[in-house]
């Protein structure tokens, strides 16, 4: 959510926004609403003031001047409660309306309409090539008696998987050691709720716009609202302070979340439907930073978790490129996103399994997320975060780019730790 004085003072800049991400959305409304508005807070006040004053006087008065200003009384208190329910649907739209507005993408973004507008910043190691025909990883976890996608599909649907075997090692592997790479590199590992209440997802401006793509768990009885299974634990990590005034010498609070995440991948149908890159539940490690309002600081934070992932891909040893993505393919909330792509051989193209983002202010105006600076200003926070690895597309990737001929897989020199000092995977 961006600041309405800010909006006022720069409607052009939304405008503009709001045009290069793709998003339709109305400044003029929202001004006209806020000015209605206003003036009606206005009108309010000067009702009320004139209701104190002459309460004030109304005890001292007596006979037909006491009946009068008792008879203006009456007035302005229908006065100030018609005002007050004018004033009710305005702050709904608003709010709505409010909740709407993209945050204008920073200047380094390039424009264009989608992933094909993205910026390649550079790519990372060499493509493999074999002296065999390489599988795809489906054909290389069936064959290694890792993955069982038939009964899964019997169990639960389309885009369901069952791991198995040395499957299941691989992917706690891939986990573990993302897990300490990122305590290693100062940051708080947590273990959050998954099922969440429907202002955390407002909150981190999945909505309005996601609800399509988020499950939902309807409550059987009217005494609390539905909830809802998030499709990352930035949701719940980046809402865990919301409402607090956070201490600045707190900053910055560095955490990364282990969960499962849960995706209806609504609008893919027919889309990336082999194997296990496009479902409907995955497990990931995610990165988040809460750190102070200043826009430098929130540049380095951003290079920051690009690094850690981009050292979690070098350790596995993936070919890998970083993309700038360009404003109609990084979302209504982001200010600038990096995407990082694997390569997968199965796929003969880069695979996304990264996403960078920083919001600035945006999620932290709408989770009431803010410090208290060292002058003893109270100001929003600026929030940020990234994927340290999810671990079904990483799995992808390792498997077959690591293959060797005969349907084996060569396990990376960092892993193997992991691995109970393996070497290979192969039945």
């Amino acid at each position: 959510m961006l600041d309405l004085a800010w909006i006022r003072e720069n409607p052009d800049a939304v405008r503009e926004g709001a045009e290069k991400k793709g998003i339709p959305f109305d400044v003029d409304e929202l001004l006209r609403l806020d000015e209605e508005r206003r003036q009606l807070i206005r009108v309010q006040e000067q009702a009320k003031a004139e209701q104190n004053a002459l309460g004030k006087q109304v005890a001292t008065l007596s006979g037909d001047s006491k009946q009068q200003a008792l008879g203006r009384l009456k007035q302005l208190k229908a006065k100030v409660q018609e005002h007050t329910e004018g004033l009710r649907p305005l702050k709904e739209r608003i709010e709505e309306l409010m909740l709407a507005c993209p945050n204008p993408p920073a200047d380094e973004v390039p424009v264009g309409p989608d992933e094909s507008a993205n910026k390649l910043l550079r790519e990372v190691g060499e493509k493999p090539t074999y002296d065999f025909e390489p599988k795809d990883h489906v054909a290389l976890m069936t064959g290694l008696g890792m993955l069982d996608i038939e009964r899964a599909g019997k169990l639960a649907g389309s885009r369901s998987y069952v791991l198995k075997g040395d499957g299941v090692f691989l992917e706690q592997a891939i986990l573990r050691m993302a897990m300490d790479l990122i305590h290693e590199r100062g940051y708080t590992l947590t273990s959050v709720p998954v099922i969440v209440k429907e202002w955390a997802l407002r909150g981190t401006a999945y909505f309005p716009g996601a609800e399509v793509q988020t499950y939902r768990i309807a409550n059987p009885t009217a005494e609390d609202e539905d909830s809802w299974l998030v499709g990352t634990s930035e949701v719940s990590v980046t809402a865990l302070h919301s409402g607090e005034i956070l201490d600045e010498a707190e900053l910055p609070i560095k955490y990364a979340g282990l969960s499962p995440c849960f995706r209806r991948e609504a609008g893919t149908y027919g889309k990336d439907t082999r194997g296990i890159y496009r479902v409907h539940q995955f497990n990931k490690v995610e990165q988040v930073i809460v750190d102070v309002g200043d826009v430098e600081k929130s540049r380095a934070n951003h290079e920051e978790i690009l690094d850690n992932a981009e050292t979690m891909m070098q350790k596995l040893e993936l070919p890998y490129r970083v993309v700038i993505c360009s404003t109609g393919d990084m979302g209504r909330g982001a200010r600038c996103k990096y995407d990082i792509e694997a390569w997968m051989p199965g796929r003969d193209a880069y695979g996304e399994t990264h996403s960078a983002t920083r919001f600035h202010e945006y999620q932290a105006r709408r989770l009431n997320l803010r410090y208290r600076d060292s002058d003893g200003k109270v100001r929003f926070c600026h929030t940020l975060n990234n994927t340290v690895i999810a671990s079904t597309r990483a799995m992808i990737a390792l498997l077959e780019v690591h293959q060797q001929a005969g349907g084996s897989v060569r396990i990376p020199e960092a892993l193997k730790p992991y691995m109970g000092g393996r070497e290979t995977l192969s039945v």
